[in-house]
């Protein structure tokens, strides 16, 4: 390996995110790195032909999968057979491998939004004036429904998931480089989403996001734990990001963002150095 690592840096410069800009914070962020590792940007289409050529690669804000699922999983299949060491590592067990995450979370009793995805798990859903149907493939809010009691059984079932609509308080996110948190942004209105806030999170809002953290066991890399406090003050998870996260530096002091920096570049030191998998 050079003296300065290789990294080949998946973005899609050009995605339209509603209420955030993708190249922004990639531009600035590979800025800051470019201090530790040679870098070249490149859109998603483009990895799998590329990435012979670098030390790693490293997918941030790529879009949703679902816009070019036949390249991705190209991608993913070259990377798994030739070794490429990818950050995130590809054996996340969240939103890196689909949906169903949600259901095996529901199943096993974590704090989370339930979620069925056959008809005969209606049951086990609590009561609510509309439920989320949304694509067990969806990303970004991307298909998403939301359906009275009644249409429930009329659903193509198979290939979504459903949830009652949560009447919650606001949605609050806590990143993670590594099995280390880093920040949490919240956002007051649940009306405005992307209008993010700094947010103090307590020693029991760390429990329950570090929980996600560790039932993932990804050694290396970038997530966000994304939740909503409810009405009675839990929280529930509604995503765990481990593919591509947003990280929404621009809402965060400058202090942070450095800090955020020092330990993403750290992350990808160690893991150029561990053993390939």
């Amino acid at each position: 390996m050079p003296a300065r690592p290789r990294l080949l840096y998946v973005t899609d410069l050009s995605y339209p995110a509603r209420g955030r800009r993708y190249c922004d914070e990639d531009i600035a962020l590979t800025s800051r790195l470019r201090a530790d590792f040679d870098i070249a940007l490149c859109h998603p289409l483009a990895a799998a032909a590329l990435m012979d050529g670098f030390d790693a690669v490293v997918v941030r804000n790529s879009g949703p999968v679902l816009h070019y699922r036949a390249a991705y999983d190209d991608f993913r299949a070259r990377a798994l057979a030739r070794g490429a060491r990818v950050y995130n590592p590809l054996t996340g067990r969240a939103d890196m491998a689909g949906k169903h995450y949600l259901l095996d979370l529901t199943g096993a009793g974590h704090p989370v939004i339930p979620t069925v995805d056959r008809p005969e798990d209606l049951r086990r859903l609590p009561t609510s004036d509309l439920y989320a149907v949304k694509p067990k493939a969806g990303a970004d809010s991307i298909g998403l429904d939301f359906v009275p009691w009644d249409r429930l059984r009329d659903l193509a079932w198979g290939d979504v998931l459903v949830q009652p609509r949560i009447d919650f308080r606001y949605e609050v996110s806590f990143y993670y480089v590594d099995d280390a948190f880093q920040y949490a942004l919240h956002a007051p209105d649940p009306e405005r989403r992307w209008v993010l806030e700094p947010y103090e999170p307590t020693e029991a809002d760390l429990s329950f996001a570090r929980g996600f953290i560790d039932w993932n066991t990804l050694d290396h890399g970038v997530q966000r734990v994304d939740a909503c406090r409810t009405r009675d003050g839990d929280l529930l998870l509604v995503e765990l990001e481990d593919l591509n996260p947003y990280l929404s530096l621009d809402r965060v002091p400058e202090a942070t963002r450095e800090s955020f920096a020092v330990a993403m570049t750290a992350s990808l030191h160690r893991f150029l150095r561990a053993r390939p998998v």
